[in-house]
């Protein structure tokens, strides 16, 4: 897969109260509402279940009971819109936990540590499987894998994970996606020529061929003959024997939209052709995080059914989600892209370009946009919550939610890899 005084004009303004999620969460332990209340009317079939003789039973609203709060879900402190606009430049010193600056203004929540324990087991698991199972990178590569800190990232996005199990079918994949990036796409062998073949025949590890007896064995062959390839295969096979097979086939629906964001990123970069600011942002809502928080349930060793998963008001708040958790990436990352060769594709690069903003005025104005996203999915979440207090919903946009936190909190911390512009 893929920082003396306010910062002048282009700073953000004070964003209005959104529902917190927190809070929708809170309230749902009030009694459920029938479903002929429901807004949207394929919630209301969804809740109301079959019909017919004999079908009385199965209605989810009155099977319904509340949901009992998860002691192990850390609950993020509600926020307080007033301190959204851009700080002084001393607050870019800030921290809140380990090492590593916010970026100013930045909407965000603070997370816990992540449990230590975990965090070493599941870097243990998952080096050994990069190595011994996947034969993932050589040697020299070693130093950037142990950098890229998975075990601390996976731990943090998945505290209600039931154990080192279901946290590793997480990072097995996220692995996988960023082992493609890298060799496909990015810095290490990664090219927009020809990347379509290669990311057809990468995604056939994770959606497989199903061909004559004389073809299957080579396509068979195949899946071993590059480490994205391999990385792919054996997260997806760990995966798959966990998941439903909805969540299974969720998942390979979601990794073909990133692989169709990786295309259109691949063809501007052929092109040259810098994209319009809403053009980039429609890639990105493709080329981005969004398979990570949505296998949320998966990991958390329950299901989100797929009628309620389809639910046009859940999608929208899954693809809010994944597009702020990706435009801080884009943040973090400024100045580690501006230093690779050639012109990579990042919101403020793309703001400067378009909208003939300096470069500093530009990469504020990203925060804005991130804001502004932070809070349009803080309230598709709790508008989705009220009008379907289900545990499974709930407890699925509490996951969603905590991912996008523990996301934001691994680039903060990830100093290796990214550092903040000097704009401040």
């Amino acid at each position: 897969m893929p920082a003396p005084g306010p910062l002048g004009p282009t700073a953000p303004a004070p964003q209005p109260p959104t529902p917190s999620i927190q809070a929708a969460v809170s309230a749902s332990t009030e009694p459920v509402a029938p479903p002929a209340r429901a807004a949207d009317p394929g919630l209301r079939r969804i809740l109301g279940g079959p019909t017919g003789l004999g079908t009385s039973s199965l209605s989810l609203a009155r099977a319904l009971k509340p949901p009992v709060p998860d002691p192990h879900v850390a609950v993020a402190p509600d926020p307080d819109p007033a301190a959204d606009p851009v700080p002084p430049a001393a607050s870019a010193s800030a921290v809140s936990s380990s090492e590593g600056p916010v970026v100013p203004g930045l909407y965000h929540h603070p997370v816990p540590e992540p449990d230590p324990g975990r965090v070493e087991e599941v870097s243990r698991r998952i080096k050994r499987w990069a190595e011994d199972e996947v034969q993932l990178y050589p040697e020299e590569w070693e130093g950037q894998f142990d950098g890229f800190s998975v075990g601390r990232y996976m731990v943090a996005c998945h505290p209600d994970a039931p154990g080192i199990d279901h946290l590793m079918l997480a990072t097995r994949l996220m692995v996988a996606e960023n082992a493609l990036d890298d060799c496909y796409c990015e810095d290490h062998g990664g090219s927009p020529i020809g990347l379509g073949g290669r990311i057809l025949l990468a995604h056939t590890t994770l959606d497989h061929l199903h061909t004559t007896p004389e073809y299957a064995p080579a396509w068979e062959e195949s899946l071993g003959s590059d480490a994205p390839r391999r990385a792919y295969r054996s997260a997806m096979d760990y995966f798959v024997r966990a998941a439903t097979p909805s969540q299974a086939d969720r998942y390979r629906h979601d990794m073909a939209r990133l692989h169709m964001g990786y295309l259109a990123e691949a063809a501007w970069a052929q092109t040259e052709y810098v994209p319009q600011v809403w053009e980039y942002l429609a890639m990105r809502q493709f080329n981005n995080f969004r398979p990570c928080p949505t296998i949320t349930d998966t990991v958390g060793g329950y299901e989100l059914p797929a009628d309620l998963h389809a639910l046009p008001k859940m999608q929208r708040a899954i693809a809010l989600a994944g597009n702020a958790a990706t435009i801080v990436n884009d943040l973090y990352s400024y100045t580690k892209e501006l230093d690779s060769p050639g012109l990579h594709l990042n919101l403020p690069v793309v703001i400067a370009q378009r909208e003939q903003l300096s470069e500093r005025d530009a990469y504020v104005k990203a925060v804005e946009v991130h804001n502004q996203l932070m809070h349009a999915f803080e309230a598709a979440a709790a508008e989705v919550a009220a009008e379907c207090p289900l545990p499974s919903v709930l407890r699925f946009l509490k996951g969603v939610a905590t991912w996008v936190d523990g996301n934001h909190d691994w680039h903060r911390t990830n100093t290796y890899r990214y550092s903040l512009p000097d704009f401040w």
